[in-house]
């Protein structure tokens, strides 16, 4: 199994490939199996054109040919980014990347690595909330066969004008938060919180709804937000970021094991954690791109000091303790959930 390491020329290049070519992923002769992996994201996105395309050939060349998957970006299948998870557990499609964020509240465990500062990079990250998922929230998937769970690198503060440094920089301002734990730390800061898909984004920052919004520069590209803001805060090297959501590619129960074993063996060698740890490394070079998109467009880039950051980091103490609550109802021990994800995050595997 091959996989090159994207760079800036590699990304944009795939960007240009994706506008000029279909989605769907052919072979020269007939697959025993097609597979439909249905996402949110447009196809110039780096998670196209950089994994889910290289990863489907993967897939076929280990299969000699036998499996074929046909790839269907920015939700060509119907539906709303939140339905992603169903649209897998229903057998509408066969694969999806999904987000917990967008059903809070019914994948507890996995939505747990999306609290405020529960994130380093994307490799360390996502190998982290793989293994929390595994240990507490195996049954959080009835239907569906998680093949892989990951997080961007930190998100950042990317605002129409005011450059944000300290709490009170936040007062008012309207903020697009990418999962419910950080909208409750923004509106304990002083920000007003506004939730929606990021694909609904680029319209609310263009018609003034919202003053900024909460992501990781991996997301900038595709979306052309170097257009539509001016400046990004990001938190003082040696801090844990803001946030990182997590992510999950989930394939149909069903579609699994109906396989053959061998395929099924192919699927197998090309999940898990490894997989995991391979696509948080990944959004890490994806987000060094994003990063040069901000500069070269000329935008600033500010920091929000050490200090700020830890003061921060205790308001978000009433944030941990609503979400451990949460757990609990559901069932599980939140207080060894949340120890458990901190001490993963600390030993930086």
């Amino acid at each position: 199994m091959t996989f090159t390491k994207p760079n800036r020329r590699h990304v944009l290049a795939g960007m240009g490939a994706a506008l000029a070519t279909p989605a769907l992923l052919t072979r020269a002769r007939a697959a025993e199996v097609t597979l439909r992996l249905h996402h949110f994201l447009p196809a110039v996105a780096p998670m196209h054109t950089q994994f889910f395309e290289p990863w489907a050939r993967e897939l076929a060349e280990a299969s000699n040919g036998a499996i074929e998957v046909q790839i269907f970006p920015a939700m060509q299948l119907g539906g709303q980014p939140p339905q992603l998870a169903e649209q897998v557990r229903n057998g509408v499609v066969d694969v999806a990347w999904a987000l917990p964020t967008y059903t809070t509240g019914r994948y507890v465990v996995a939505e747990t690595m999306g609290l405020p500062f529960l994130v380093t990079n994307g490799e360390k990250t996502s190998v982290a909330v793989h293994k929390l998922v595994e240990e507490f929230g195996q049954d959080e998937f009835p239907g569906m066969k998680p093949l892989a769970f990951w997080s961007h690198d930190a998100g950042k503060l990317h605002m129409r004008e005011t450059p944000i440094t300290s709490a009170a920089d936040l007062a008012g301002r309207k903020i697009r938060s990418p999962n419910a734990g950080m909208g409750e730390l923004l509106s304990k800061l002083g920000a007003e919180p506004v939730f929606f898909p990021v694909t609904e984004m680029v319209v609310g920052l263009s018609n003034g709804v919202i003053d900024g919004c909460c992501l990781p520069y991996e997301v900038v590209p595709a979306f052309k937000l170097q257009e539509l803001t001016r400046v990004s805060s990001e938190a003082a090297p040696g801090a844990r970021g803001l946030y990182a959501n997590t992510n999950i590619l989930l394939m149909n129960q069903g579609a699994y094991e109906g396989l053959s074993d061998d395929l099924r063996g192919v699927i197998d060698a090309n999940s898990g954690l490894e997989l995991s740890r391979r696509i948080g490394r990944t959004y890490d070079e994806f987000e060094a791109v994003g990063r040069d998109v901000v500069e070269s467009n000329g935008n600033e880039i500010v920091e929000i000091p050490a200090e700020e950051i830890a003061r921060w980091r205790d308001a978000s103490q009433e944030v941990y303790a609503n979400w451990q609550a949460t757990l609990d109802a559901e069932g599980h021990d939140g207080a060894a959930i949340l120890a458990r994800a901190n001490e993963l995050l600390d030993q930086g595997e």
